[in-house]
């Protein structure tokens, strides 16, 4: 994008992770000229792959979704669509009950058939729709949840659910997805579509089988079915990991347009004179030369933030030569999460299981499992490990267990080895095992994240041409990175746009 005066406008993107690579790809498929800064030595923030003995495994996410029509674009761009890979067997996922793996049915009626849930709880479930329907529909304008602004996700579940619920079913689902608990988790910033649900039709299962039909009236005759169908298949990977999907980005912007190993020290607005470009200062130096000496300036029109709010805070902000000092960014809570990646022959685990993998609720650590969950890496997809070895991935810690998470390998290889054996049979060491610690692996979604998310805005407010995007806002999986850099770009485009035409007020 060329400003109507000459050459195309400059954009600074701080944060490497996916969020930022989804922006700086979109800003330079516009034409604009994107700096990426990382302070790593590589891109992709918490996407890593590795490989080691035949084995793939990835460091983070594990798998995504395409529940966002934005990500399936980018995939589409990107040529990514041969290297996708979806798990065997995906709907085939358990949860640990009584230190044994239960299949967890796959929708409301086998639920109901199934034994998973004790006969009260069933009961509640198929009353929700009956128990909650009028209560959303009082009026045009009543507000069902205004009552429960702060209400945990826990909460909001057994209000509508049951406790039984709670603890067997969105316990270990909010531990597997956000390390978080129920307890912890505000329902409105964690599950923001299912607490709109609750506003507009008050009944949870009503609201989302009206939802799906409104959603499917909409699009009419104008899509493909076949290709929508191929393009949604639930959760998936790619070849070699997920880090194909941030290598592929990376080499998508180009070498010349990122700047590894380089830590932002400063940033710095200044629109003195009103001119129209150039008027951020970026000041950084390169990882490991921090002498005076070795700082470099570059500017630049826009800038757009993807690095956590504890390494914002770090940074040195000016506006109009002045310190705009950020006192009012608040503490984020962050959980620490370790994976532990083994492998066992397959003679060693006498009850193999296919499927995704299995999830431990809180309560099962009465019964003496310590994991969040263990991933079936090599059941999903099969080229992760030799045809004569499992590959699993484990996570421990989050919010139940955040000592646990900092533990020494030693101690948590035993705890892991002790869960498995419990959970599938496993004998002896594993023949192979990575420990990966994550000290801040997600923001908390807490019941004060209000304050989070206003600082963002106030910042975007009182700096012209600063937008933030990551898993600070907008959600935590990878899909929702994505779409929050896609949604900073496009802030970025409106307001070049607007500074051709107006100038800066």
């Amino acid at each position: 994008m060329a400003s109507k005066e000459g050459p195309a406008r400059r954009v600074a993107v701080v944060g490497g992770g996916v969020s930022g690579l989804a922006a700086a790809y979109k800003l330079e498929s516009q034409g604009l000229k994107v700096t990426l800064f990382e302070t790593e030595g590589r891109a992709g923030g918490k996407i890593r792959s590795a490989t080691e003995d035949g084995l793939i495994w990835d460091e983070g996410a594990n798998t995504m979704t395409e529940t966002e029509a934005e990500v399936g674009r980018l995939i589409d761009d990107l040529g990514l669509r041969e290297k996708q890979q979806f798990p065997i067997s995906q709907n085939k996922r358990y949860i640990a009950k009584n230190r044994r793996p239960e299949l967890i049915p796959s929708n409301p009626i086998a639920l109901i058939k199934s034994n998973f849930l004790s006969p009260q709880s069933k009961f509640r479930v198929i009353l929700e729709p009956f128990l909650w329907r009028h209560s959303g529909m009082k009026n045009n304008t009543s507000k069902v949840s205004d009552e429960f602004s702060h209400e945990s996700v826990g909460g909001f579940f057994e209000r509508h659910f049951g406790k039984e619920v709670v603890d067997y079913l969105i316990d270990p689902f909010v531990s597997g997805t956000s390390a978080g608990d129920p307890d912890s988790l505000s329902m409105r910033h964690a599950f923001p579509e299912m607490w709109d649900l609750e506003n507009k039709f008050g009944s949870i299962i009503v609201g989302a089988i009206r939802s799906r039909f409104s959603h499917k009236s909409k699009k009419g005759g104008n899509e493909k079915p076949l290709e929508k169908k191929k393009n949604q298949r639930g959760s998936f990977s790619f070849q070699g990991g997920m880090q194909t999907l941030t290598d592929t980005l990376c080499m998508a912007l180009g070498k010349d347009n990122l700047k590894l190993n380089s830590k932002v020290l400063s940033l710095s607005f200044n629109d003195v004179g009103g001119s129209l470009s150039n008027n951020w200062l970026i000041s950084y130096a390169a990882q490991g030369s921090m002498r005076k000496g070795s700082l470099q300036d570059q500017s630049y029109d826009a800038v757009i933030m993807t690095a956590p709010l504890c390494n914002v805070q770090e940074m040195k902000f000016l506006k109009r030569r002045k310190p705009f000092v950020l006192d009012f960014l608040p503490k984020v809570t962050y959980l620490p999460l370790s994976l532990i990646i083994t492998s066992f022959k397959k003679e060693q685990i006498k009850r193999p299981l296919q499927g995704f993998g299995v999830l431990v609720p809180s309560k099962e650590q009465a019964n003496g499992l310590k994991t969040i969950g263990t991933l079936f890496s090599s059941m999903m997809f099969p080229d992760r490990a030799p045809n004569d070895q499992y590959l699993y991935t484990t996570f421990v810690g989050g919010s139940r267990n955040r000592d646990l998470a900092g533990a020494s390998t030693d101690e948590l290889k035993g705890i892991v080895v002790s869960d498995m054996r419990k959970l599938l049979g496993a004998e002896g060491q594993p023949v192979f095992m990575k420990h990966v610690y994550w000290s801040k692996a997600f923001p908390l979604y807490g019941h004060d994240y209000d304050l989070v998310l206003k600082s963002i805005e106030k910042m975007e407010e009182n700096l012209p041409g600063f937008f933030y995007a990551g898993n600070h806002r907008g959600g935590l999986s990878v899909g929702k990175a994505i779409v929050s850099g896609f949604k900073a770009a496009d802030l970025v485009l409106s307001y070049l746009n607007s500074t051709d035409e107006e100038g800066i007020e």
